[in-house]
C-alpha cells in the first residue's frame, strides 16, 4: 500500500514550496512521531536532499508531489490519504489513516 494525497492536499503543499521558495524537486518527508494526547503526532517537513534518509525508506509520488516514509512511520501510515481542509473545523492538513483505532478530538494525534 502507499500513502495518497487529495488534489486539495498536493494544491497546498505546491503553494506553501513556492511561498517560502522551496526547490520544487524538493520531497515531502512524512512520518510519525511520539506526541499529542493520543500518542503518536504526524509530522511533515520539506527536504531538499533525499539523500537524507535511510536506504529503507518509502518513496511514492503523486500529483506531482514526491513524498518519503521512513520505514518504521510506513508501518503507521501505509494506506493512509494526506488530505487539506479550510473549513470551519480548522485549517490545515488531515490524515485519513486507516491504521489509527483512536484520534484525538482535534485530529492532531492518533493510537494503533
Amino acid at each position: 500500500m502507499s500513502i495518497s494525497i487529495t488534489d486539495r492536499a498536493a494544491e497546498r503543499i505546491k503553494q506553501i514550496r513556492d511561498e517560502q521558495k522551496i526547490a520544487e524537486d524538493a520531497i515531502l518527508r512524512v512520518g510519525v512521531v511520539s506526541g499529542g494526547c493520543s500518542g503518536l503526532t504526524y509530522d511533515l517537513e520539506f527536504d531538499s536532499d533525499p539523500e537524507n534518509g535511510d536506504e529503507e525508506d518509502q518513496q511514492f509520488k503523486d500529483k506531482g508531489i514526491h513524498l518519503v516514509v521512513d520505514m518504521r512511520s510506513f508501518l503507521y501510515l501505509s494506506g493512509t490519504e494526506l488530505d487539506y481542509t479550510d473549513g470551519l473545523n480548522g485549517e490545515g492538513f488531515h490524515f485519513h489513516n486507516p491504521n489509527a483505532n483512536r484520534t484525538c478530538s482535534c485530529g492532531e494525534s492518533f493510537s494503533i
